[in-house]
C-alpha cells in the first residue's frame, strides 16, 4: 500500500504588497501551524519518501517547516513548479509520475486545487474546503504510482491545525 499525504500551504502573509503571489512568506500563524501539522505527523509514526512543493514561497516554507519535524533533509525536497497553478489533472499527473520506490508521499500545494484534488481521488473525503496547513491522508492500493485512481484510492484521516493543540510535545 502506498500513502499520500496532500497538505495545503500554511497561513500567508498579505503584509507586502511589493511581492507577487508566488513570493507571498507565510505569516506568524502559519510559521506556528507548519511545524505543529509536521509533529501531528510525528506522532502518528509517519515516514515521508518524498516530499514535494510548489515552488511558491509560502508552500516550499511549509514543506521545509514540515520536514524538519520528519527529520526528512531540506536537501531532498523536490520542487515542481507545476503545482502552483496545477489543476487536479497536473497533480495527478505529479503523483503518477512519483518513483515507485517511494511508498509515502507528501505533495504541499495550494487551494482550491488540493482540495478538488483530494476529493477526486476519495470522493466525499473532504466536506469543507481544506484549512491552510491542513493535511489529508489518502491509502492506495495501487502497487505503482502509475496507476493511483479513485478505484484504488480511499480516505484515511484529515487533519487541520484547528485540532492539534499548540503543545505538541
Amino acid at each position: 500500500m502506498k500513502s499520500l499525504y496532500l497538505m495545503r500551504h500554511a497561513k500567508s502573509s498579505w503584509s507586502f504588497e511589493d511581492l507577487t503571489d508566488e513570493q507571498r512568506p507565510l505569516n506568524g500563524r502559519g510559521r506556528d501551524d507548519a511545524p505543529r501539522m509536521g509533529q501531528a505527523l510525528v506522532k502518528r509514526n509517519i515516514k515521508i519518501d518524498l516530499l514535494l512543493s510548489s515552488a511558491a514561497v509560502r508552500a516550499l516554507t511549509t514543506a521545509a517547516l514540515v520536514a524538519k519535524e520528519l527529520d526528512y533533509p531540506h536537501e531532498r525536497i523536490v520542487v515542481r513548479p507545476e503545482i502552483y497553478h496545477a489543476d487536479v489533472q497536473v497533480l495527478l499527473d505529479v503523483v503518477r509520475s512519483c518513483p515507485d520506490e517511494a511508498d509515502s508521499v507528501l505533495l504541499v500545494g495550494h487551494n482550491n486545487t488540493i482540495s478538488e484534488f483530494a476529493n477526486l481521488l476519495s470522493p466525499g473525503a473532504l466536506h469543507e474546503e481544506m484549512p491552510t496547513a491542513g493535511i489529508v491522508c489518502l491509502h492506495t492500493q495501487a502497487e505503482r504510482w502509475a496507476d493511483v485512481d479513485q478505484a484504488n484510492t480511499e480516505f484515511y484521516f484529515f487533519d487541520r491545525p484547528r485540532d492539534k493543540p499548540r503543545d505538541i510535545e
